[in-house]
């Protein structure tokens, strides 16, 4: 089913009128609740899912914050018991899906929350596969490889970049190689996702700007990819259209809830166009950047952003007339604006005599062979020489 303005302007009502909507996105398994305040009813939605025995996955930065205690106190009052995992780290690897692990095994919990950003839904996820599993992270690389059934899981996004908690993807890296791994089952979707934008305001100008770029670049990539469809392109355009007014306005009025909870819907939209498209060349060419130079994920996609996007015009027609549609003006334009208003940068002071190695680890990257145009090795090096020179 495509989404449509109608549903998205009542979403986007339900942040004035304070009353979180049900949204209907109907091409994925999870239910998605909006609306400000909507984090409130939690721990009821927790306890309908059965179970009593709670493991809140997050990271240090929403501990300070105070949201993971609100929340605790929210799950707690509905008569569920919790246990703390709130070690995640940014781009989490295989070490730290093995501590969640053994955190959750010492709790014998029946339910998992993920709260934060990406990295959290993604421990979160990851903490399930092997959790219910068995095995290593290794073992689920790819896509179906479960054969049992997983705890489930409650995403509540902090952030407006990912989109994860409308996705069945964990993207974990290997501890040993650094590389990402993608890995994805049906069973590891959300059951449900509570989408409250008051929960995004106390993010720092830098997390909002490398998530919004993020997001974008999502919207962006599913709409041209090898294996697009009528759907998930309902679902890029309706994201782009979000994201793009959004970013601009919560950098210049960081406390504007209505653009913040355009971020955030976007965000979601997009995730759920991943969900039933794919991603492309500038993620495939991010993800060496990260692993080689420590680099923020969202810093690393807009860098390529703009360049993939060149690229793609030039070679194919009906990307370039698809690009048209999302931005009638000049989208690679618009993005590299939109870096320039965030303040993030768009090339990296990096050693360039890595260019070949990294050229070939993203040719060998699995959302490289959905890119809408085929990149050899030497255009994958282009791309990097436009990054890096």
């Amino acid at each position: 089913m495509e989404i449509d303005t109608l549903t998205l302007e009542r979403l986007l009502e339900g942040v004035a009128g304070g009353t979180p909507e049900l949204a209907r996105f109907d091409a994925i398994p999870t239910r998605v609740i909006f609306g400000a305040g909507a984090v409130a009813g939690a721990g009821e939605i927790c306890a309908s899912l059965g179970g009593k025995r709670v493991l809140l996955v997050t990271d240090k930065g929403i501990l300070k914050a105070g949201h993971a205690a609100l929340l605790a106190e929210n799950l707690e009052a509905a008569g569920l018991a919790v246990t703390l995992f709130g070690e995640v780290r940014e781009n989490p690897d295989t070490d730290d899906i093995d501590r969640c692990v053994a955190v959750a095994r010492e709790g014998g919990v029946e339910l998992i929350v993920g709260l934060g950003g990406g990295s959290s839904m993604d421990t979160a996820k990851g903490c399930n596969f092997i959790l219910t599993n068995g095995g290593r992270m290794q073992d689920y690389w790819g896509i179906g490889k479960v054969t049992r059934t997983m705890l489930p899981l409650v995403a509540i996004p902090t952030t407006a970049g990912t989109g994860s908690e409308c996705q069945s993807f964990a993207l974990i890296a290997d501890a040993a190689s650094h590389m990402k791994m993608a890995c994805g089952d049906k069973k590891a979707a959300a059951a449900v996702a509570i989408l409250d934008p008051e929960l995004t305001v106390t993010q720092p100008r830098a997390v909002t700007a490398h998530t919004g770029i993020d997001a974008l670049t999502h919207a962006i990539e599913t709409a041209v990819t090898k294996s697009r469809n009528p759907t998930s392109s309902s679902y890029s355009k309706a994201a782009f259209a979000l994201l793009n007014h959004g970013l601009e306005e919560v950098a210049d009025h960081p406390g504007s809830l209505g653009g913040r909870a355009r971020m955030q819907v976007g965000a979601a939209l997009a995730g759920t166009a991943i969900e039933n498209s794919m991603l492309g060349a500038a993620h495939a060419a991010a993800n060496p950047l990260t692993a080689h130079f420590g680099i923020v994920h969202g810093v690393a996609v807009g860098m390529l952003l703009p360049h993939v996007i060149r690229f793609n015009m030039t070679l194919d027609p009906e990307c370039a007339a698809i690009y048209r549609e999302l931005y009638p003006g000049d989208l690679a334009g618009r993005i590299e604006e939109l870096l320039r208003i965030v303040d993030m940068p768009a090339t990296l002071d990096a050693n360039t005599a890595l260019i070949s190695q990294l050229a070939a680890e993203a040719a060998a990257q699995w959302t490289a062979r959905f890119n809408p145009v085929e990149l050899a090795v030497e255009d994958f090096e282009k791309l990097y020489r436009q990054v890096m020179g």
